[in-house]
This record gives structure tokens, C-alpha cells and sequence, in this order.
């Protein structure tokens, strides 16, 4: 387990929280293992009762302590689903919500390479393995080990040889399961990476169905979707092939264990040397050293694929943090001076911006040109702190020469309307609050008529009308504006747009840019990414990139 320590450490990291659930489970599991051997010697009790060869209790005696220890056994089953069902749920949703958190406040570029679907699938599958082998298996494991030891100690008292004969087994299987456990880790691993593929492939071809249609590929996606599935039954086949094997090999040894037992103890009997109900019990004494071996053969694939799963989600957490700390604030404008930036994305190693510098004083109004490539969507992320330069300086300054370097504290001066459809599906409400959750209803009303969104107000629900995932219900001009009149609720004195009125007609451009130009402070500074003429017009300076 040595090439485990890695895992094994993070797993224990990660049940804080979890870990009084998983001591719960494992009283329980122990208190039925002490139930079931309380069950086997009531039982020889009953039945050497029964033959005369214990006396000074009666049979109803007997009787009555067996029916009390199956009612405790049924209260107890009950009890420990209940358990599962009910403090399962909220252990996956409290790891689930850590590692959400995590991603959310991460680096932009530590997770932009993923794509959204393997993603989504670690934060399901992956968290819901990890929460069961932390809360439901390990604890299981270590009644099965209880199970184990009690077994033998119950048989040892009985029959010393017996009891030896029978766990000759375990080095065996020990050996075996350390080839079993390699085989089974890759497989998984296999298993895991392509049920990714196919949320992948769902996931982006409901988002871009429309696109999928227009093009007439929506065939060729089914059958994308057709190889992956094939893929991943081809390697459950392997799995289960392999697995059903060695199952089948140890419950050949197991049958070969209980028949010595049973032969053994048959030849005893008949030598006069044990009692009916000592037969008994070594029957079922049998059934209690060799089920920890037969559940281990259950378990070994579930710890597998924790270790697997555990393995993805660390990934996921090597994300690093973003900088945590007071937001900076500028209460009197901002202004943002570049200064010798050098950037390149390090998947094409080409470099985006060079050397670049350039000044976006207090107040001014920008127009940021250039071609597609050209840097324009990154010159806005560096502003944004989503990303760093690699050489050079961001920096947010006033007039009273206050500066400070661009971080994430600083995003608290900015208002931001990205390119493209942005809105969630909700309410327009719920929309227009992400922007100020403690806005007003005539703020939010006055925004949207800033913003020529004021075409909500006269729908029947008005703010309250749903919209469905990015913005279905709504044009895409209508959606963008909406997007805009929820930057405007933030308070910020630089304002960003990022070609925000792409899908606008002419008219309600110029309208919308009046109303921006009307509602613009003196002392606001607005960066505009656009190729549209009108916003160019509404600029005092312009930036060309190439």
C-alpha cells in the first residue's frame, strides 16, 4: 500500500467532518458482529438444552434469549439504514460543497483546460465514491476484521486445529490480492476516464444542439456518444471478467475450507467428542472467519475505486487558490496603467501581448481594437486579475497617486459585461441580483432602462419572468442587455465591455450607449473590446492591438 500514501493521506484530510459518521457506522457494524456470535452461542445453548447436555436452564429460557437477539439484530438493521440514508446524503454534500468551493475560488487558469464535463463527473461520481468508502466502507472493513478475530478466538476456545486449518487461507489471499488490486487499479482508472468522455459529449451536445442541427451533424455525435459507450462496456466486460475469476478461484477455497470444517467436525461427533450443538457452531463459526475473506472480495474493487476517484478529485484540488484579502477599493475613479506586459498562453507558447504598455487614465473612455487573436479578450482578463503577465506590471491608480498591482482584491472597482450570453436560469430577478443582492426593486427597474431592458417591465411577471439556461426565452439581444443592466447594478468605477452589444441593431446600440454615456460619472473609466463603429464614436481614445 506503500504507492498508496498519497491517497490514503488525502482521504484522511478529506473525512474531516465525516469522520463521526464513519465511527457510527463502525459501532454499529461491531455491535452486529457481537450480536451474531451472541446468535451462534445462544444457539448451541438451545440445542445442547434440547439433547440434555447442559442443564439448569430450560429451553424457553433459550428460546426467549434467541428472540431477543433477533430483535436487536432487526432494530439494528433499521437503525444503520437509516444512518446510511440519512447522514450519507450530507456527508457527499459536505465534500461535494468543499471541493465546489475550491473550484470557485481557484485560479481562472487552473481548471480552464478541463473541460466543464470531466469536471462535473469528479464532483458526482468521484465525490460519491470517496464519501462511501470514508463513511460506509471503512467502517465495514473494520467489522469484518472484528468479525475475523472474534471468529477465531470462538473457534480457538472450541478447536485449536480447526481454527489454524481454517485461516491458512489468509496469506494466500493476501498475496493474491496484491496482483488483483494492480489489475483492478488501471482498469478503473480506464473506467472512470471514459465515463468522462461521455458527460463530455452529452453535456456539450444538448449545449450546442441548435449548432449540432444547423450543421446536420447531430449524427455524428450520436455515434461519438455510440464509441465512448462501447469503450466503456468493453472495459466493464474486462473488469467483470476478472473480477468474477478470482472471485470464483477464492470461493473455490472457501467451499474446499468449509467442507474440511464440516468433515472435521462430523468425525468428532461421531467419535463422541463434541456435542450437537459444538457441530453447530462450528458450522457457523466457518461462515464468520471465511465471510471477512468473502467480503473483502467486495470491497478490495469499492477501496480501488476510491483510490481512483481520490486520485481525480486531488486534481482538482491542486488547483491553486487565488490570493485571499481586504478588497482594495478606489472611491474617487480608477485608472489602469500597463507597463512592459508580456503574456503567452502556454498552450501555444505564442505571445499575446509583448511588452506591452499603455494607459487607461481616470475618466477616460476607450475603444480596444484589434484583430481576432489579437490580445484584446486577454488584456481585459489581466485587468480582471484572471490571469497574471508574465513580465510586467497591472497596476489600478488615482489621482492622489495611490497605486496598487491588479490582484483579486482589486476586482471590487470593476463592472464587467463579458461577450456572449451569460445570464442563469431562474428568474430575471435572480439575474439582475447577482449583480447587487441587496438591490431594490426601482433600482433593478432603473438599470433595465438604462440598459434598453426595459421591455421586462412590461411582460406580465415583470422581474419575476423565468428564463431558462443561458437565457432560453429570450433573443440574444434581449439576454445581453439584461447581462448589461446586471453589471450596472455593481458598484464599480471601471467599467468593462466586452463586445456587450454585439447583438444589438444599430438603433438600440446608440440608445443604450447614450444611456451609458448619461449614467457614466466624470470620474468613471470604461473599457470597451468592440468592432463596432457606434461604440468607437462614444470613445475618447482608441487602443489598437495587432
Amino acid at each position: 500500500m506503500r504507492r498508496y500514501n498519497k491517497e490514503i493521506r488525502w482521504l484522511w484530510q478529506a473525512s474531516r467532518g465525516l469522520r463521526a459518521q464513519a465511527i457510527l457506522n463502525a459501532l454499529v457494524g461491531i455491535v452486529a458482529v457481537g450480536l451474531d456470535f451472541a446468535f451462534i452461542a445462544a444457539t448451541k445453548l438451545a440445542i445442547d438444552i434440547a439433547t440434555g447436555r447442559h442443564q439448569g436452564l430450560t429451553l424457553r429460557w433459550a428460546a426467549c434469549l434467541l428472540v431477543g437477539i433477533m430483535v436487536s439484530r432487526l432494530m439494528l438493521a433499521f437503525g444503520s439504514r437509516w444512518i446510511a440514508a440519512i447522514l450519507g446524503v450530507r456527508s457527499q454534500n459536505l465534500m461535494q460543497l468543499r471541493l465546489f468551493s475550491h473550484i470557485m475560488q481557484c485560479e481562472w487558469r487552473g481548471l480552464e483546460q478541463r473541460h466543464s464535463g470531466d469536471v462535473l463527473n469528479r464532483l458526482e461520481r468521484d465525490v460519491k465514491d470517496v464519501t462511501d468508502v470514508i463513511t460506509d466502507t471503512v467502517p465495514s472493513v473494520l467489522g469484518v476484521l472484528v468479525r475475523f478475530c472474534g471468529a477465531f478466538v470462538f473457534l480457538y476456545s472450541m478447536d485449536s486445529v480447526l481454527a489454524f486449518v481454517l485461516i491458512f487461507i489468509a496469506p494466500v489471499f493476501i498475496g493474491l490480492s496484491k496482483v488483483y488490486i494492480r489489475r483492478m487499479r488501471c482498469i478503473t482508472r480506464e473506467i472512470r476516464s471514459t465515463d468522462s468522455q461521455i458527460q463530455s459529449i452529452l453535456q456539450e451536445s444538448i449545449q450546442h444542439r441548435v449548432v449540432l442541427k444547423t450543421l446536420e451533424q447531430c449524427d455524428t455525435m450520436v455515434d461519438h456518444l455510440d464509441q465512448a459507450q462501447q469503450t466503456l462496456r468493453g472495459r466493464i466486460k474486462e473488469r467483470t471478467l476478472f473480477s468474477s475469476t478470482s472471485a470464483l478461484l477464492l470461493t473455490a477455497g472457501f467451499s474446499l475450507g468449509y467442507l474440511v470444517a464440516f468433515l472435521w467436525g462430523a468425525t468428532r461427533l461421531q467419535q463422541g467428542t463434541i456435542t450437537y450443538g459444538t457441530m453447530l457452531a462450528f458450522i457457523q463459526l466457518v461462515g464468520q472467519i471465511q465471510g471477512p475473506f468473502r467480503e473483502m472480495t467486495r470491497y478490495i474493487p469499492v477501496i480501488i475505486s476510491s483510490l481512483t476517484a481520490s486520485e481525480r478529485l486531488m486534481e482538482l484540488q491542486e488547483a491553486p487558490l487565488e490570493p485571499v484579502g481586504q478588497p482594495v477599493c478606489f472611491s474617487r475613479g480608477a485608472g489602469i496603467r500597463l507597463s512592459n506586459v508580456s503574456f503567452a498562453y502556454e498552450a501555444s507558447g505564442r505571445s499575446v501581448l509583448s511588452n506591452f504598455s499603455y494607459d487607461f487614465p481616470p475618466g477616460s473612455i476607450t475603444a480596444v481594437l484589434g484583430e481576432t487573436g489579437a490580445g484584446k479578450t486577454t488584456l481585459i482578463r489581466l485587468v480582471l486579475a484572471l490571469l497574471k503577465p508574465d513580465e510586467g506590471n497591472v497596476v489600478f491608480y488615482d489621482e492622489t497617486g495611490r497605486s496598487v498591482q491588479a490582484s483579486p482584491q482589486t476586482r471590487c472597482n470593476l463592472v464587467y459585461v463579458p461577450q456572449g450570453n451569460t445570464l442563469f436560469s431562474g428568474t430575471i430577478r435572480d439575474n439582475l441580483l447577482l449583480g447587487d443582492p441587496e438591490a431594490s426593486d426601482e433600482e433593478m427597474r432603473q438599470v433595465l432602462r438604462t440598459a434598453c431592458a426595459d421591455f421586462v417591465l412590461d411582460r406580465p411577471d415583470g422581474l419575476d419572468t423565468p428564463c431558462g439556461e443561458l437565457g432560453a426565452g429570450l433573443s440574444e439581444g434581449q439576454a445581453q442587455r439584461i447581462a448589461i443592466a446586471r453589471a450596472l447594478l455593481r458598484k464599480g468605477n471601471v467599467l468593462l465591455l466586452d463586445e456587450a452589444t454585439s447583438a444589438l441593431d444599430s438603433d438600440t446600440e446608440r440608445q443604450l450607449l447614450r444611456n451609458l454615456h448619461g449614467r457614466t460619472s466624470a470620474r468613471q473609466t470604461v473599457i470597451c473590446v468592440t468592432h463596432r463603429p457606434a461604440v468607437v464614436e462614444y470613445c475618447t481614445q482608441e487602443l489598437t492591438l495587432r
